[in-house]
């Protein structure tokens, strides 16, 4: 655990990890943390971390052991910069020297800046914030190093004249970590919600709010293991943008109108070279009806088998998980997919049981996602276990379709050769992903985007 201190280079080997019927230990080797010395220091020490009882009189502390403290991160970072407002979910990366490091961003705000609306930003009310700094953390010895990256900030500008040795340039941040910054989470939502009034720039369309957008919602777990709607979070993805020509790594947010259910448009945000700290809007046609998350949601609480499998499964001491919607372009359609989990009551570890996939005019499912493939595009009956059924088909069309609508088709060995490899895409990016090998995955997650391709191509 992080959250209290420990004493290390004492002459007590540390845990380290099970090794057959005995244990492999270690010893701390990092040079992170405070010197005990000698017995007066030892009890200063012992006084400021309330261990009087323990530390001096301890006989496995050496004059050489160490106290590692504050080793929580928010709690680091905000002893060492309190004026700063921090990302609340921080993330680990492997440098190019095999070293692990955390990333957090850092914001500086304000509530003064003239003529702008204020926004809640947790237990702030404020109208100006920047991106300005990025926090790396050694993950081995908390070494702490505070980057700007928007030198142009004058708040984060008017800090490294008051603190000049606690930031350094953006430029001095080593490559292998430069590589893995990426677009902030909390800036994202915050600039959706300022987006989604701000968009229109027609006075009167503006004054009339004829055009609000909200962030989309979808249906999420209550702390309780209730279902109820939530804000989608910013979803990551290595994809190719419309218009590039390579893949990027981006943060991806969709809107629906207010007030209403279907889709409207998503905003990304770029974390890849000259691109980083950019954002760009996607606008689907007014024309044309998109289903958003929330109506792919319903499609699968009114499909009769589904909904009375995941009613049986929510009984008898256990319940219905749901996972992430995620949204894969594929050419001119959207293919939803949302795996669902079954949890019991005492496990912390819920069990994969459902994959839903969903086009515009389909909605197919299976235990696996090859299944699920096979269901929607090969024309296979969609079933709720691994074991062949007689299950219902995939759910009709329902009526004239958008640009992302594709129409059934009757399975060939061609169609099943596709849903094997799009199968195998998924499982070969996911795995890739994991590794930290993201350009390698990124190549996987064009390869799946290829099959869907043909697949959709053969359905028309």
């Amino acid at each position: 655990m992080t959250n209290t201190d420990v004493y290390v280079k004492t002459r007590q080997k540390e845990f380290n990890y099970p090794q057959g019927a005995s244990n492999s230990l270690t010893s701390y080797e990092g040079n992170g943390g405070i010197v005990l010395g000698g017995f007066l220091r030892r009890i200063v020490i012992a006084l400021d971390r309330d261990d009087l009882a323990k530390l001096p009189f301890s006989d496995d502390v050496t004059p050489d052991s160490r106290l590692l403290m504050r080793r929580n991160l928010r709690d680091r970072v905000s002893a060492l910069a309190p004026f700063l407002i921090y990302e609340p979910d921080p993330y680990i990366v492997l440098g190019d020297d095999g070293r692990l490091s955390w990333i957090m961003d850092a914001f500086t705000i304000s509530d003064s800046y003239p003529y702008s609306t204020h926004y809640q930003l947790d237990q702030n009310l404020i109208n100006y914030m920047r991106n300005s700094v990025k926090v790396v953390i050694d993950a081995y010895d908390g070494t702490t190093t505070f980057y700007v990256f928007d030198s142009d900030d004058p708040i984060i500008a008017g800090y490294r004249r008051i603190f000049p040795d606690l930031f350094k340039d953006a430029s001095q941040m080593p490559p292998g970590l430069r590589k893995h910054v990426r677009y902030p989470e909390l800036l994202l939502k915050l600039q959706a919600e300022v987006y989604g009034l701000y968009h229109m720039t027609d006075p009167e369309a503006f004054y009339n709010r004829e055009d609000l957008w909200t962030v989309a919602t979808e249906v999420g777990m209550t702390e309780g293991g209730a279902q109820a709607t939530q804000p989608m979070q910013p979803n990551f993805v290595l994809m190719k943008l419309p218009s590039e020509t390579g893949e990027e790594f981006v943060e991806i947010l969709p809107f629906t109108p207010a007030n209403r259910n279907n889709l409207i448009g998503w905003i990304a945000g770029r974390s890849d070279g000259e691109k980083y700290g950019t954002s760009v809007v996607y606008n689907f046609p007014k024309t044309k009806l998109v289903d958003g998350p929330l109506q792919i949601e319903a499609r699968i609480d009114q499909n009769a088998q589904l909904s009375g499998q995941l009613t049986l499964w929510n009984q008898q001491g256990s319940h219905v998980r749901r996972g992430a919607l995620l949204v894969i372009p594929t050419g001119r359609a959207l293919l939803y997919a949302e795996p669902i989990y079954l949890q019991a009551e005492r496990s912390p570890m819920p069990e994969l049981r459902l994959v839903v996939l969903a086009l515009q005019d389909k909605l197919a499912y299976g235990p696996t996602f090859e299944s699920a493939m096979a269901a929607l595009f090969g024309g296979a009956a969609s079933s709720l276990s691994a074991a062949p059924t007689t299950g219902a088909a995939a759910e009709p069309a329902r009526g004239a379709g958008t640009s992302a609508a594709l129409s059934g088709a009757s399975p060939t060995g061609d169609i099943n050769g596709l849903i094997a490899e799009a199968a195998k895409d998924l499982a070969d990016y996911q795995r890739l992903t994991a590794e930290g090998k993201l350009g390698e995955a990124g190549q996987k997650l064009e390869e799946l985007k290829r099959a869907l391709d043909k697949l959709n191509a053969r359905q028309r």
